[in-house]
């Protein structure tokens, strides 16, 4: 049995820690923050509930298998709830397009009932493409060790799945290649801003997020997807695993090999294993010793390369009344998208607030969450990092202020009135987010997926230092729900049973 600890309660540490609990280990998790989730937050008020992180569960199998791993079904904790429509879109045009929860055929229909001409026929030949990928990728580059570019050289004797990856492709062009409609090429440019990442620089491989949302489905669950977090805080407690609260971890004791961390209070805590559900460039540049770092040096080059992902402007808002023809997942697309990705991530320009943003609303058809009447609504814009000195400081409270009116304008001229209904009203800056989660500039998803090598410069799981883990959003395979899990489940695996 080995003493382990991990550095951060977010879903992939909590996730580690149970696996590595139900393996035989002895697991410590030491979280900064007074609670557990990570970037699953959640905030009340008056009645209402928001989420304010992830609001989509997709491939629930993720968790239903770490759930049976360490001890009963996820159903036994959680109610996940089939989503009829999965998302409400409306185009700069003014279409709207309604896609349902789950089926590549049925959201071809929609698409072609919505968008008219050849659109579903091209909607299911860009998912077949996109099937294909997922059969090639699933096993060597998400559910397994990643290894630089030697991954992508172990599949270079098989010419059609090279081909079929299209590594020199980005995700816009996969659009371009199936797909004429110009509403649908905004529509696969959304999916690339769910890894915090520019469809333009983003590799074709991410077509298969689109592919995962239709083919397995698109999930609530009851009382809000912050419960997913209760229930694997609950699962990890029962089989033995032990948290501490309000901890923050210092350094990493590294030489000659791992021996346990220092809290910011000067108390050590020994350790065999150390698994960091932290940023990764915290730990590469915060927690390890100069010749630990020296050690590490080729990652945190990569690092270096990498562009850090987005942030996102948070407005929470309880709202008085029901909203005509809305859904549980709504979003409202600019006339200019490609400006939107400028401004984010400084192309042509400083980063800068998005004139013309995107606009998501997540507005919940749920008791627990929700006033009988009422709506609670979780508002999300693509932003760029909190950066006082290269970009936009998002500490400003005035620009907070005048942004917040920007944005409830914008909604407002795409057809939905909010002025009098908003009872109550929070907002979150990627400014905070950094504060509350530790992230740098508040960077949803660490590192983007931006440029051709990006899934190679993102930090392998097992590092240079022995006994040293990476688990979660910024490390291999990436953010989001479902590849958190896949990232504990790597770790647990590599390090074994007791």
């Amino acid at each position: 049995m080995a003493n382990i600890i991990v550095i951060g309660a977010g879903m992939g540490g909590m996730a580690c820690a149970a696996r590595l609990a139900s393996k035989g280990h002895s697991v410590q998790v030491l979280e900064h923050n007074e609670t557990w989730g990570g970037k699953l937050g959640s905030v009340e008020h008056g009645g209402y509930k928001f989420d304010t992180g992830p609001s989509l569960l997709t491939l629930p199998a993720v968790y239903r298998d770490l759930f049976l791993k360490t001890g009963a079904a996820l159903e036994d904790s959680i109610e996940i709830v089939d989503l009829e429509t999965a998302f409400r879109y409306q185009f700069a045009d003014g279409t709207i397009l309604k896609m349902p929860g789950t089926g590549i055929g049925r959201c071809a229909e929609s698409i072609g009932d919505s968008l008219g001409g050849n659109s579903a026929d091209q909607w299911r030949a860009f998912m077949r493409r996109a099937a294909q990928m997922w059969s090639v990728t699933r096993k060597p580059f998400l559910e397994s060790e990643l290894h630089g570019l030697k991954s992508l050289l172990a599949l270079s004797w098989r010419l059609n799945d090279i081909k079929t990856i299209a590594p020199t492709k980005t995700l816009r062009d996969m659009a371009n290649h199936y797909l004429d409609d110009p509403r649908l090429i905004t529509l696969v440019d959304r999916y690339a801003t769910y890894t915090g990442s520019d469809p333009r620089q983003a590799p074709a491989a991410l077509a298969t997020v689109p592919y995962i949302e239709q083919m397995f489905g698109a999930y609530h669950v009851s009382g809000g997807l912050r419960e997913l977090g209760r229930a694997l805080f609950e699962r990890a407690t029962t089989i033995g695993v032990k948290f501490e609260f309000g901890c923050t971890v210092a350094n990493i004791a590294t030489e000659p090999k791992v021996s346990g961390v220092t809290l910011a209070d000067g108390r050590f805590i020994s350790a065999d294993i150390v698994v960091a559900n932290a940023d990764a460039s915290n730990v590469y540049h915060h927690l390890l010793s100069p010749s630990a770092q020296q050690q590490t040096s080729s990652a945190r080059k990569s690092l270096a390369k990498a562009t850090p992902s987005l942030s996102g402007f948070v407005i929470l808002q309880a709202m008085s009344g029901k909203t005509a023809d809305f859904e549980h997942h709504n979003v409202f697309f600019p006339e200019n998208y490609d400006d939107e990705f400028d401004s984010v991530f400084g192309i042509g320009k400083k980063p800068s607030l998005v004139a013309d943003p995107t606009i998501y609303i997540c507005s919940p058809n749920d008791a627990k969450m929700t006033p009988a009447g009422n709506e609670s609504w979780f508002m999300l814009i693509n932003a760029p990092r909190h950066d006082p000195a290269n970009g936009v400081d998002w500490s400003n409270s005035e620009l907070t202020a005048s942004y917040t009116n920007q944005i409830l304008s914008t909604l407002s001229k795409r057809g939905v009135q909010t002025s009098e209904r908003i009872t109550w009203q929070q907002t979150i800056t990627p400014a905070e987010l950094e504060q509350n989660t530790l992230a740098p500039g508040g960077a949803i998803y660490g590192t983007s997926s931006n440029g051709m090598r990006s899934a190679f410069l993102r930090p392998e799981n097992v590092t240079k230092i022995p006994n040293l883990y990476l688990v979660g959003g910024s490390s291999h395979p990436g953010g989001g729900l479902p590849l958190v899990g896949m990232s504990a489940e790597i770790v647990a695996r590599h390090i074994g049973r007791a």
